[in-house]
């Protein structure tokens, strides 16, 4: 914006200087050729009538002399002639006198009475003004006299106003530049101060609010504005993360002791209830695990983490080996194919989160002896391929509504997973696609951008996305979400 501001006022300080300069070194231009023109007219007039009035008297010979005084005074050219156009004197040492210059438009002219002031180009192409004058008294024409100047010298000064015009002209826009960029930065100052508070709050925490005391007066009213709203929303956040842990952590415990209690009731009743009694459990343990969802989707939403490098062939195979002793419970395989991958751009421990859920999904709808493949693909690209019913398109553009749960599942699951997967995606700088996969089944495809020229393993921090990490003997949930 500095840039902006400094250009459209050098654009209209060149334009005003435009519109003073242009026309002022037209008319000193205009003004010297006329003072010159007049100059030289009035110069060929007095000449005019000291050589008429030598002709007049017979003194012939001072004609020369006359003529070559002020030829090398002025640096002009003098030719003299009588009535019949017969050259009498000439300031040029190389012409010639006795010749006829009578067919000459400006001479006869003059041979009439008749002056004449024009601008021409002589044999050297320079631009000359000449004036003829007659030599007369009255109507009496006793001679002609023909008075050329070269107008070198009016270009030369016509030359050197629109240097000085244009030298004025530079300084005073180094001026107004210098001027111009002051008042720009003062101007955005208060601009790059809220954009640098604007980025601390995108990435999760205003620690330098906005400058308010300097620039323009409603900028100062926006950082003031912008430093209140990011003060109540910060608190806003604060507290809803408060209570999202707090919730969720108060909810654990009476959920723990509601289960015990339901559990201990099962030796104290009838046969025939203990469907429902089961049934009761396995409900209390699906609202534990949401409340565990909605602890973690809290705990992501309200911290901004950088991503870093992760190496995901080393990730692939941690979380293989921990899946793979409750896929064989479930007589399912997991299988790794694909080149190598490297190193891929994640946030820290997004990458077991994302494999994790993903594997309970996949694991929960695959029937036995089915396998659960993790693909690697070129492009950094990682594919999840189970073998279960799969989804329709409609379902698949549901997939990741929070609480969502496909209308032909007869799963418990608790529509938290993929949006969890789907937010650690984002947060990596991601993207995460569903496609059915070749025959039945579904294809998680995750797209994370490489990071190439990084060494070292991805080591867990302790992060809880989603809670699917196994364990033996677990209530197993089933059903996609």
């Amino acid at each position: 914006m500095t840039r902006r501001l400094l250009l459209s006022y050098l654009v209209l300080a060149v334009l005003v200087l435009a519109a003073l300069e242009i026309p002022l070194g037209y008319l000193y231009a205009r003004g010297e050729t006329s003072r010159v023109s007049q100059s030289v007219e009035r110069d060929a007039s007095m000449l005019a009538e000291v050589t008429e009035e030598n002709i007049e008297k017979g003194r012939l010979d001072a004609l020369p002399e006359v003529v070559g005084d002020y030829a090398e005074r002025t640096g002009g050219h003098v030719v003299v002639t009588d009535t019949q156009g017969i050259v009498l004197a000439d300031s040029d040492p190389a012409g010639r006198t006795g010749v006829s210059l009578a067919t000459q438009p400006d001479i006869a002219r003059a041979l009439n009475n008749q002056p004449t002031v024009t601008t021409s180009t002589d044999g050297d192409g320079r631009d000359v003004l000449s004036a003829t004058m007659p030599g007369s008294s009255g109507t009496t024409v006793r001679g002609a006299l023909r008075l050329t100047c070269p107008l070198d010298q009016v270009g030369t000064r016509v030359h050197r106003i629109w240097g000085a015009l244009a030298l004025a002209g530079a300084g005073i826009l180094a001026a107004v530049a210098l001027v111009a960029l002051c008042l720009a930065r003062w101007i955005t100052r208060p601009l790059r101060t809220l954009e640098a508070a604007t980025t601390q709050l995108a990435e999760g925490q205003l620690t330098t609010p906005p400058d308010t005391t300097a620039g323009p007066p409603e900028l100062r009213r926006l950082a003031t504005a912008f430093t209140h709203t990011a003060t109540r929303l910060q608190h806003l956040l604060k507290a809803q993360q408060a209570f999202a842990s707090e919730a969720s952590h108060q909810l654990k415990t009476p959920l723990t002791a509601l289960r015990l209690r339901l559990e201990n009731f099962e030796p104290h009743l009838d046969p025939r209830a203990h469907g429902s009694l089961e049934e009761a459990v396995g409900e209390v343990e699906r609202l534990g695990r949401m409340v565990q969802g909605l602890l973690a989707l809290a705990r992501l939403e309200n911290t901004a983490t950088t991503p870093e490098p992760v190496d995901l062939d080393t990730v692939l195979a941690e979380r293989a080996a921990m899946w793979e002793p409750l896929a064989a419970e479930q007589y399912v395989a997991l299988d790794i194919t694909g080149p190598p991958a490297g190193h891929v751009w994640a946030i820290p421990g997004a990458l077991e989160g994302i494999v994790d859920n993903l594997l309970a999904n996949a694991l929960r709808v695959s029937p036995p002896s089915t396998t659960i493949t993790l693909h690697r693909a070129p492009g950094t690209e990682l594919h999840v391929i189970d073998q279960g019913p799969g989804l329709s398109e409609a379902d698949r553009e549901r997939a990741f509504d929070r609480f969502w749960r496909s209308s032909e599942s007869h799963h418990d699951g608790t529509g938290l997973g993929l949006p969890i997967v789907r937010h650690l995606v984002d947060a990596s700088g991601g993207t995460i696609t569903l496609h059915p996969a070749p025959g039945t089944g579904l294809d998680a495809r995750i797209r994370l951008r490489p990071a190439t020229g990084h060494r070292g393993d991805a080591h867990w921090r302790g992060e809880d996305f989603g809670s699917h990490l196994p364990y033996r003997g677990r209530t197993q949930a089933a059903g996609r979400g």
